[in-house]
């Protein structure tokens, strides 16, 4: 009965086992999602390297192989391979490192400042061979060949001004960073190279060796600035500017001459050395003794060497072929310098000095014979000085003479220039006036035929008026032949009538005597009745006009 019940039971149907096997499903897959976020967490938060700018991580490897006892760094082909420090380091970034198997040092990188180079000592690697200073392959210890320049660098080393000791801040370093100034070579300098790590030369007694053998090379540096490694190379500064001195500064410079006396001279030397055999220079004349740092200073070997030796010797040999009064005369003196300048640069040339200038400033002849000498050269000079001045005034006088042809010459171009002047303007008025002649002539031509024109248009115009009143006359004529026609062709009783036509209306009254006037007379000639008698008019008649204001007329 109980069987049958617990069979009965809903925990045990199959839809609750179900049930029960996804809730463990769900419940595990929760715990397994629960442990990878847990292990993302711990992944992200342990296992995280960040480098920040400006620094490198440094690696170091716990777990895996042993190194070998002569191996003092895993190298980069092997890392992570063995145990120990690593050469390789993570750079700037993110990245992740099994803490369990790994252990890292956060670490600033390698910063070359301005005006420095950095020369790098590897504390790793192979050994160098017997004899070699200098570590010319990656994989060797020791000082490596190149140089840093200035800037950052992913290396794991520590840095340290040459001559100082050491910082010892951290003991997970493989390469120490030593700190040198740059070569700088100035204008008017040359920098003479010495290998100090390279092949032996094949003749160890020669001044300069071949390129590239240990020892003074003949070739030298331009002026610049130079990143050289001062374990691999040494660089020394040659002055190649000229400079100067004076011969009293080595001691007195004197000499016996021909006949005996003591003569003392001074003089001013300039000097350089040439550029092209500065390292010749430097090996043959330098003194160690006198070097500023790299600066070498040859000049006073130079001059205590070579100049004042071969101007002593020059003096004593060539000054003892002339007398004392020799060095007197300025003849003499010339000559002696320039024999002087030229014999000296010959032979400095020759070992590499070129003198730019030798000047004798002084020679002092024996007191003794210097005052005649002196005297007579001043009377010879003051002789050559008054025959100068002679034919200087002969030049004058002939210059004054040339000078008044030479304004004679002027006065006379002058005088040509202004006949040539007043010639030219007289044609040029001569043109002008036949040229307003011509215009005139012109004018009067035109105003002739212009008048010919005119006197023949007044003729004809006379002619016209003329024919015009001929024409008139001959009418009015015609008029009188007519008028007298009718008295009958009596031409005075026709004028006779035109008088009194004229007249008669000048008269209103007048008073005459009929009987015995005679201007009744001639008012009896137009009586009507008896045209061929003559009658007196009556008095009625007479009235009818009066020549007077009153009216009366005697």
């Amino acid at each position: 009965m109980e069987s049958s019940s617990n069979s009965n039971s809903p925990l045990n149907s199959p839809a609750m086992r179900r049930l029960l096997r996804q809730g463990l499903i769900g419940t595990a897959g929760l715990g397994l999602l629960a442990a990878g976020l847990l292990g993302v967490i711990w992944f992200y938060m342990f296992c995280r390297i960040e480098v920040p700018s400006g620094h490198i991580a440094v690696l170091l490897k716990k777990t895996g192989s042993e190194i070998e006892n002569s191996t003092e760094v895993v190298s980069e082909a092997d890392f992570g391979q063995f145990k120990g420090l690593q050469e390789k380091v993570l750079t700037e970034g993110r990245y992740f490192y099994n803490p369990w198997n790994w252990d890292w040092d956060i670490v600033p990188q390698v910063e070359i400042p301005e005006n420095r180079l950095g020369v790098r000592i590897r504390l790793y690697g192979d050994d160098l061979g017997y004899g070699n200073l200098i570590a010319y392959e990656p994989n060797q210890k020791g000082i490596a060949a190149e140089v840093l320049r200035p800037g950052r660098h992913q290396l794991n080393a520590v840095v340290y001004e040459a001559g100082q000791e050491v910082p010892r801040y951290r003991d997970n370093f493989i390469e120490l960073v030593e700190l040198h100034e740059p070569i700088v070579i100035p204008a008017g300098f040359k920098g003479v190279v010495t290998l100090l790590s390279a092949p032996p030369a094949e003749d160890p007694n020669q001044l300069l060796v071949e390129e590239g053998k240990r020892g003074v090379q003949e070739k030298t540096l331009d002026p610049g600035v130079y990143y050289i490694n001062p374990y691999v190379q040494r660089v020394n500064l040659v002055d190649c500017r000229s400079q100067r001195f004076n011969l009293s500064n080595g001691g007195e410079m004197g000499f016996p001459s021909r006949d005996g006396f003591w003569v003392r001279l001074d003089g001013r030397i300039e000097f350089r050395v040439d550029p092209e055999r500065a390292a010749e220079v430097f090996v043959t004349y330098n003194d160690s003794g006198n070097d500023d740092g790299y600066d070498a200073r040859v000049e006073e070997e130079i001059i205590e060497k070579i100049i004042l030796p071969n101007a002593r010797s020059f003096c004593r040999l060539r000054g003892s072929d002339n007398s004392g009064r020799d060095f007197i005369l300025g003849e003499k003196r010339l000559a002696f310098q320039k024999d002087f300048q030229q014999t000296l640069g010959e032979t400095c040339r020759q070992q590499g000095i070129e003198i730019i200038q030798a000047l004798v400033t002084r020679i002092s002849p024996p007191q003794q014979i210097a005052s005649p000498v002196r005297d007579r050269q001043i009377a010879t000079q003051q002789a050559q000085q008054y025959v100068k001045e002679i034919e200087q005034q002969t030049s004058e006088q002939q210059l004054k003479i040339e000078q008044e042809m030479v304004k004679r010459k002027e006065a006379l171009v002058e005088v040509d220039r202004e006949v040539i002047k007043l010639t030219t303007e007289a044609m040029r008025q001569q043109e002008v006036a036949v040229i307003e002649a011509e215009q005139r002539k012109k004018v009067a031509e035109v105003e002739l035929a212009a008048a010919k024109d005119q006197s023949e248009a007044i003729l004809a115009q006379g002619k016209a008026e003329a024919e015009v009143i001929g024409f008139e006359n001959e009418a009015e004529a015609a008029g009188w032949v007519k008028s007298v026609e009718a008295y009958d062709g009596d031409g005075d009783e026709y004028a006779r009538w035109v008088m009194l036509r004229k007249l008669a209306p000048s008269y209103r009254q007048m008073m005459v005597n009929t009987a015995d006037s005679s201007l009744m007379n001639i008012f009896n000639e137009f009586n009507s009745e008896t045209p061929d008698k003559k009658t007196q008019p009556s008095a009625e008649a007479i009235n009818t006009s009066n020549q007077d204001e009153s009216g009366e007329s005697e």
